[in-house]
């Protein structure tokens, strides 16, 4: 199960695993939180694509296209979180404002449409050459 949440929310029991998405720390979080969550800065969208999306609404699905080809190039920045979701809930942490237009959003798409596709196949067995 992959969740995400603002980082200025308080913790709570059922977080699971905890995993701060964003490249930069955020405003008024103080590191002393750290060991009760994990950085992951370089799952985090790339400086330029961060600059141009701005959190601008208008520019999310550039954005999200983006950011999901930068992460389809590198899988090994998003394969512990991957094995993490696929034992356990994760919690992938943002600052971003937008609840719902943000980089752990996408991850979380991202990360859960790859579950699926390493899952049981959904496909019918081919018995062909069996008869």
């Amino acid at each position: 199960m992959i969740c995400c949440k603002r980082v200025y929310q308080p913790v709570e029991d059922d977080d699971g695993y905890r995993v701060l998405v964003d490249r930069l720390w955020p405003r008024g979080v103080s590191r002393s939180c750290w060991p009760m969550m994990s950085g992951a800065a370089d799952v985090a969208p790339s400086a330029e694509l961060r600059r141009q999306f701005a959190h601008r609404i208008e520019a999310f699905t550039i954005f999200r296209e983006g950011y999901r080809r930068e992460l389809a190039a590198h899988p090994e920045y998003w394969q512990g979180l991957l094995a993490r979701a696929a034992t356990g809930k994760l919690t992938l942490l943002y600052a971003a404002r937008d609840q719902e237009h943000n980089n752990a959003r996408v991850l979380q798409d991202f990360l859960e449409d790859e579950l699926e596709r390493r899952g049981e196949s959904s496909s019918p067995v081919c018995y062909a050459g069996e008869l």
